[in-house]
């Protein structure tokens, strides 16, 4: 399940993109869900743990990828219980943040209103406790924090 606290939080990464480049590991890149998440978000193939192919920058190097798509990673993979700053991801990071809380408990920290987009999703706000199960539900109690 998803869980959201809105701004300061103890043991919360606030620059995950740093955090990735000292701790990922090589498996973590050439995952099926790494490999995907790349994809999607950056637009780049992973032709290995250490090379990715970007369309615009060409090849590059893990450490080069967008900071959504590191700590979109650092979500799915670092096991330190460490919660991350999903403020340094885009809207476009939303989804593959609601698939990796589908398979694991996931807390993020929040410092805006992302847009988990139209459809219905579960979400605790650690703020207050409250469940939501939409867009609308989430947008009126995360304007109380952000």
């Amino acid at each position: 399940m998803l869980s959201i606290f809105f701004g300061n939080a103890d043991n919360t990464i606030y620059h995950p993109p740093t955090y990735f480049d000292n701790t990922y590991e090589d498996n973590w890149i050439t995952a099926p869900l790494s490999v995907e998440m790349i994809k999607d978000v950056d637009k780049s193939e992973v032709v290995g743990p250490h090379l990715i192919q970007s369309p615009v920058l060409g090849p590059i190097s893990t450490k080069e990828l967008s900071g959504g798509v590191k700590t979109l990673i650092l979500m799915a993979f670092d096991e330190t219980g460490k919660v991350f700053n999903a403020s340094a991801c885009g809207n476009n990071c939303a989804k593959w943040i609601l698939k990796i809380a589908e398979s694991k408990d996931l807390t993020i920290n929040l410092r805006h209103v992302m847009d988990f987009g139209d459809g219905d999703f579960k979400a605790r706000i650690l703020n207050n406790g409250i469940v939501v199960n939409s867009m609308k539900e989430y947008v009126e109690i995360a304007g109380e924090y952000v």
